[in-house]
């Protein structure tokens, strides 16, 4: 099954007082996601303006990425199809499937 989709993402960015807002829309064509992220200058740093869009920008992009893998995790879910969940713990594999070795 061959399947072609195009999705159109747009950034906006405003900057105000020292804080850079970003808000990314993802069209789908069918659904939109909303994605928003701020970066704020230091006072006592020089203002650099495209370091702000920057920071804001991957912020946004992230908030619409975090929205897009849930949007698929509850997809896969109604499927029957539930994803394994995160990771949460460092070390050996084997170790966190064991409560026992926990703390050793």
């Amino acid at each position: 099954m061959t399947h072609t989709a195009e999705w159109k993402v747009g950034v906006s960015l405003t900057e105000e007082g020292g804080t850079t807002r970003a808000r990314a829309v993802l069209d789908t064509g069918t659904t939109q996601l909303i994605g928003r992220g701020s970066a704020r200058c230091n006072p006592e740093d020089v203002e650099v303006p495209a370091i702000g869009d920057e920071l804001a920008a991957s912020r946004a992009m992230r908030d619409l990425a975090g929205q897009l893998m849930r949007a698929a995790d509850r997809d896969l879910a109604a499927m029957g199809a539930v994803p394994e969940p995160p990771r949460t713990s460092y070390g050996w594999p084997q170790d966190a499937e064991d409560p026992t070795r926990r703390g050793r």
